[in-house]
């Protein structure tokens, strides 16, 4: 008989730690985070702010300043990234100090520390997200930059670096701030297939972008609109006027007696019926 060691014995099931949900669903990876949030000890317990980009979801403010299709895309991460920059700036009162880049050319931009305030800093936080070049969280993070926000970055990711020439393309990278690749894309798709062109882009098409031509115009007044008022809004949609319900009402006190009281009532009521009916028997 072959003689087999149990590598995983009682003791170590005994021992087992279950894992956090978000780990075992992998969508967080809590070492990294925890890597990324730590403070040393000599900061004296300094807050640690987090730039945070996912997408699983799109942008849905970006309607409110004229953006309304192709919220997924390169050049809507690059507004995302603008309007929570100049949000955060004009909530702490450093708007005017930090306007950032307000052209967008595509260069690589930090923000200068000027004489009254330091400039608010974060850590980009991309989740599980492969950091590729050309990927949409470091379109994110350029319109954080242009904005106005401290983050400690690359050029090496951004769109339109070259790995051979070891530098970063600013037209390139402007193409895709202000959709010139998606501009590109509906060229071709109008010169050969045009059955394709009116199914894929027809959200475009509903919203008045017949020629590729004007996003880059389109996309200069959403940062324009941006820049101007990066406030909050208020949603326009009017709330349910009677919710549904699917369990009884509670009720406060006064309520439970005075229904009582009302019960005890008609109790009693009932019971001096048949009182008034036994004795007529009895007669």
């Amino acid at each position: 008989m072959v003689f087999v060691k149990a590598q995983k014995s009682k003791a170590y099931f005994k021992r087992f730690q279950v894992k956090y949900k978000r780990r075992r669903e992998g969508k967080t990876d809590y070492r990294a985070r925890i890597r990324l949030i730590n403070q040393d000890k000599n900061k004296y317990n300094t807050p640690k702010y987090r730039f945070v980009v996912r997408f699983t979801a799109y942008s849905h403010e970006l309607p409110h300043y004229g953006l309304n299709v192709g919220l997924t895309n390169y050049a809507a991460a690059y507004c995302t990234g603008l309007l929570l920059a100049r949000r955060v700036l004009k909530k702490l009162e450093m708007d005017e100090e930090y306007e950032g880049n307000v052209e967008a050319a595509g260069e690589d931009f930090s923000v200068e520390p000027t004489d009254t305030r330091r400039p608010f800093r974060a850590l980009l936080d991309v989740g599980l997200v492969r950091t590729t070049t050309g990927n949409r969280v470091f379109g994110a993070l350029k319109g954080a930059l242009d904005g106005g926000l401290d983050i400690p970055h690359s050029d090496k990711r951004f769109a339109g670096f070259s790995k051979d020439g070891k530098q970063l393309d600013a037209d390139v990278h402007r193409k895709y701030i202000f959709g010139g690749h998606v501009a590109a894309y509906m060229k071709t798709l109008m010169e050969d297939e045009p059955e394709k062109y009116q199914s894929h882009f027809s959200e475009y098409i509903k919203s008045g972008i017949d020629e590729p031509d004007g996003l880059e115009e389109m996309y200069k007044k959403v940062h324009a609109a941006i820049r101007a008022d990066p406030t909050p809004k208020k949603s326009e949609k009017e709330p349910p006027k009677a919710h549904k319900r699917y369990n009884l009402k509670k009720l406060t006190y006064e309520e439970r007696k005075a229904k009582l009281i009302e019960r005890l009532n008609a109790l009693n009521s009932a019971a001096g019926g048949s009182d008034d009916e036994d004795d007529e028997d009895d007669e």
